[in-house]
């Protein structure tokens, strides 16, 4: 299938080692801020301070619910399901890799979002990758490529058609909902939300995403306490896993390294989209003073999407076994609750979670599809814009769902490489801005700084 040649050619090991690289990179050159830093950033996550009387449109706080609507989606329970199932438990090991080095390309992206956001004609912030890449890179035709394919992301890939289907699937099976009646509730209500812009998405983002993300996680401790006899081997199982590869019954075929490693990345990454340049979009509209201040409070959506959320989705499904069945994608989900907990509450407790998960990603991809069409075409372009992404949430519930994967896998890699190329580019001003924000403050800076690369 054609598809399926573009989506192994895009999402290779060229695109691979680049993600992962430019992280590692990143990783070196702040001196480890992901770890050392990380309680800092919780702090200003947490903090009172969310930048009354300073320049933007939402508070620190609500752009990263903003972001975090975006990110934590169908990612963390299908698409951990799905790269257990081709890679066996080990992918989710290599998912916690990409997910730790994409912490410091989530800072580094964010921060010079924040550095070289503009104001638009509407009045609003506007920010991201295509800014950077043309007043920090001083390419022109990067920047308008990031955003050609950010509007693809947004229509045919993580925004619409994986998140809606994911909904009508929920609530088919769930609630015997027809397929219809979905398609017509979801774009109503998905509608009314986001004609109101960036303070109506924050808003309802900035409820919903942390009660989702409580009802997630403790659905999922629910299981692994009901299964902790099992939760060592099931550790260990993902450790060895990861390193020579895992075999099974059912209708899983076996995985080598390479294929735990591959899926690991590739689903991480759609996960908590370290690198692909959508988070920042959402950054550059935090009220801040500080570009650092907002990189470290960015890179903690990683942090909540891959190394705690995907984490619980995938010891859920080892600590249970199902993994190695015949089951996939939220089936297999819905059948690790259902048999860590209850039959019927179990298939239940995913489908809500779906429900949610999906409907604030919408939201969160519809902000940064406009933002994209905005920079292209000027603020004339949003209400298009807007009627198209309801056009096509109402009919993404009718798509075959292979298909919709890898539409997304395709113009999601594609998304990345102008991103990526930037961050390289402008790597000296991120390890610039921050030595100088950790020695104005404290006085200190990370280890293992130069000025030269």
């Amino acid at each position: 299938m054609a598809l399926q040649a573009i989506d192994s050619f895009v999402w290779g090991p060229p695109l691979l080692i680049l993600l992962v690289g430019t992280g590692v990179y990143l990783t070196v050159r702040l001196g480890l801020l992901q770890v050392l830093r990380l309680p800092l950033a919780l702090r200003l996550v947490f903090g009172r301070d969310q930048g009354q009387g300073k320049a933007g449109d939402v508070s620190s706080f609500a752009a990263l619910c903003t972001a975090l609507s975006a990110t934590i989606g169908t990612g963390n329970i299908v698409g951990v399901a799905t790269a257990i199932k081709l890679g066996g438990p080990g992918a989710l090991f290599w998912m916690w890799m990409a997910a730790f080095f994409g912490m410091a390309t989530k800072y580094a992206e964010c921060l010079l979002a924040v550095k070289y956001r503009v104001t638009d004609a509407n009045g609003q912030m506007a920010g991201g990758p295509m800014y950077y890449l043309e007043r920090g890179l001083g390419s022109r035709p990067l920047a308008k490529l990031f955003a050609l394919f950010g509007i693809g992301v947004a229509f045919f890939g993580i925004g619409t058609f994986p998140q809606v289907n994911a909904i009508s699937d929920a609530m088919t099976l769930s609630f015997s909902v027809p397929r219809e009646v979905t398609a017509v509730v979801l774009t109503l209500i998905v509608g009314l939300v986001t004609l109101g812009g960036i303070q109506s998405i924050s808003s309802v983002s900035s409820k919903v995403v942390p009660f989702m993300a409580l009802f997630y996680i403790v659905s999922c401790l629910g299981v692994l306490v009901a299964n902790a006899s099992a939760l060592p081997d099931a550790v260990a199982l993902v450790l060895s896993s990861a390193f020579t590869g895992q075999a099974a019954t059912g209708g899983f075929v076996g995985a080598g390294v390479l294929l735990a490693i591959q899926s690991g990345v590739a689903r991480g990454v759609f996960s908590n989209e370290s690198g692909l340049g959508s988070a920042p979009i959402a950054a550059a509209a935090a009220k801040t003073d500080s570009c650092v201040e907002q990189g470290l409070v960015s890179m903690t959506g990683t942090f909540f999407d891959t190394i705690i959320i995907c984490t619980m989705t995938g010891l859920t499904l080892v600590v249970t076994g199902v993994w190695s069945g015949d089951l996939s994608g939220a089936a297999m989900t819905s059948a690790a609750f259902a048999q860590g907990l209850n039959p019927h509450v179990g298939q239940y407790l995913v489908s809500i979670g779906l429900l949610f998960f999906a409907f604030t990603t919408i939201l969160g991809w519809n902000y940064y599809g406009e933002r994209c069409t905005e920079y292209l075409f000027g603020v004339r372009a949003i209400k298009p814009y807007r009627l198209i992404y309801l056009a096509l949430v109402a009919c993404g519930a009718f798509l075959h769902l292979d298909m919709i994967w890898l539409l997304a896998d395709i113009v999601n890699g594609l998304m990345a490489v102008p991103n990526l190329i930037g961050l390289i580019g402008l790597r000296h001003v991120v390890v610039a801005e921050t030595r100088a924000f950790f020695a104005r403050n404290e006085d200190t800076e990370p280890e293992g700084e130069t000025q030269t690369a």
